[in-house]
């Protein structure tokens, strides 16, 4: 019955109307199989990821967030995995309650589906330059030996220099039975340089230049630690 009331509010989230977004659009050069021998098993792992996000909001107070991560080797897509989560306000607070949906696959390998239910609270600086959210929620992971678990996430966003920087990213800590423990951690702070905050550059030239670094543990099947950079380009839409 909690899978069908989740799966419920997923579909009503999607159906609703945003008044306000922001798209953008990602590519990332990975660089984990130069700094991990067991990440470079039979060089498959891809080298390239592109990512299409969206955050709207809407006429309640209410926003939709999601994004869409496609890793490309040279046969083509060698996996996709997606995300969209909806928060209807709860006053105007900051408080909200979220719901969300997890999942994606590979070459031989889902990512289980995954529902979310919990609560957020969302702060933004009064001239919008900075501002994180933070959820607590009940995590049901279809399939998994023990599909009753938690997460808790933060979000984070940071312009600086006049606008030149931003500093944004999420970390996941969540509950998982896995081949190495019951827990598994993930965060991908980002840095960007915006292009169109340089003196004599068009400012709807909306490209940046930046990087990612995954930091995870447990994560994806692997054992303890890892820390992999990216080198990446995005252009925003807004």
């Amino acid at each position: 019955m909690i899978r069908k009331i989740l799966v419920l509010a997923v579909v009503l989230m999607v159906s609703v109307t945003g008044v306000k977004a922001q798209l953008d659009i990602q590519l990332h050069r990975d660089f984990g199989r130069h700094m991990y021998s067991v990440l470079n098993e039979n060089g498959n792992r891809p080298l390239w990821t592109s990512t299409v996000e969206d955050f709207i909001t809407d006429k309640w107070n209410g926003s939709t967030y999601f994004f869409v991560d496609m890793d490309y080797n040279s046969n083509g897509v060698a996996s996709a995995y997606w995300e969209i989560s909806h928060e209807f306000a709860i006053g105007r607070k900051g408080f909200a309650a979220h719901v969300e949906y997890n999942g994606g696959n590979g070459v031989g390998y889902y990512v289980n589906n995954a529902y979310l239910l919990g609560a957020a609270y969302n702060y933004n600086a009064p001239d919008y330059n900075s501002g994180f959210s933070f959820q607590a929620m009940y995590k049901y992971i279809q399939k998994n030996e023990k599909p009753n678990n938690f997460q808790l996430t933060a979000v984070w966003y940071l312009n600086f220099a006049r606008g030149l920087f931003r500093f944004d990213g999420f970390a996941d800590f969540w509950r998982e039975k896995n081949a190495h423990s019951y827990t598994i951690f993930i965060s991908e702070p980002q840095i960007w340089f915006n292009l169109n905050k340089i003196k004599g550059v068009d400012k709807d030239f909306n490209l940046s230049v930046g990087s990612e670094l995954e930091v995870s543990n447990d994560f994806a099947g692997r054992d303890g630690w890892y820390f992999i950079p990216t080198a990446a380009v995005k252009w925003t839409f807004k």
